[in-house]
Order: structure tokens, then C-alpha cells, then sequence
């Protein structure tokens, strides 16, 4: 469900760039953006009371189907990145935006979206509507003001 911004739920963390993450030039490497979504991802899922152990117990799957991302700027190693992860659709699948910040220079680094759909566990039938037992928690947060 699309609502006004100010109303989206959201997550932050911070963490250091770690010298396992970077190219031989002690940049981040590309593919390592979307491990940085992740983090933040399960973070934001946590805040929520729905993280991937609650899904799986849930009878529920949400495999992701697409990914975008938006290089800006690199991150370095001795960096650290604050990651945000805001729910933008949580009705028809999860949608998810993402931001990527150097964290002692507020620069933006990525954006980017990742969307994933819902499946059931036991018939592996693809689902185009969440179900209540995620979309309840997301508007009991919402309802609490924890955005």
C-alpha cells in the first residue's frame, strides 16, 4: 500500500566497511551494495516482527524477483555506511527502497528497490496479495506511530 512518505516505515543502521567487501583498489565491490540491502532489510523486517525465522513459521516465502540499483558514489574501505530501508508496497508483494550513506559525510553512496512476492511454503503457489499476518504487524507499527 503507497501512502504519504512520512508515513513509511523505516530502519537504519550503520556498520563499517569491512576490508572483505572491497576490490584490490579498497572500493566496495559492486555486488556487495545488495549484501548491504540485506542487513538493512532483515533490520527493518525485525522492526516489524516479521524477519525470515517469522516468515518461514508463518507458512510464507518472499523470494526476491527484482532488484535496481543506483550507483552514486563508492564507498571505501575504513568507511562506514549508513544503510536505510524504507516499505514502500506491503499489500500485493514487499517493496522496499533503499539508501546508502557515507556516514561521516552524510553523502548519499546507492539507492535503490528490491520487490519480492509471496509464495506458500507448502504448494509453492505464488500469492498476489500478502497475507494478514505480515500486512497486520505493518499497520499495527504504522498504528504506533514507529515509522
Amino acid at each position: 500500500m503507497k501512502q504519504d512518505e512520512s508515513n513509511f516505515l523505516s530502519a537504519e543502521i550503520v556498520f563499517p566497511v569491512d576490508f572483505n567487501d572491497c576490490d584490490p583498489m579498497k572500493i566496495v565491490w559492486h555486488g556487495n551494495y545488495i549484501h548491504y540491502f540485506e542487513r538493512v532489510r532483515c533490520a527493518l523486517l525485525d522492526k516489524i516482527g516479521y524477519g525470515y525465522i517469522a516468515m518461514e513459521e508463518s507458512g510464507y516465502l518472499f523470494p526476491v524477483t527484482e532488484v535496481r540499483v543506483k550507483y552514486v558514489k563508492s564507498l571505501r574501505f575504513g568507511d562506514f555506511c549508513r544503510a536505510k530501508a524504507t516499505l514502500v508496497e506491503w499489500e500485493n508483494m514487499i517493496q522496499m527502497k533503499f539508501e546508502l550513506f557515507n556516514d561521516k559525510t552524510g553523502e548519499l553512496t546507492t539507492r535503490g528497490t528490491v520487490n519480492q512476492m509471496c509464495v506458500d511454503a507448502k504448494s509453492g503457489e505464488s500469492l498476489f496479495s500478502c497475507p494478514s499476518c505480515f500486512t497486520d504487524k505493518v499497520k499495527a507499527q504504522l498504528n504506533r506511530g514507529n515509522v
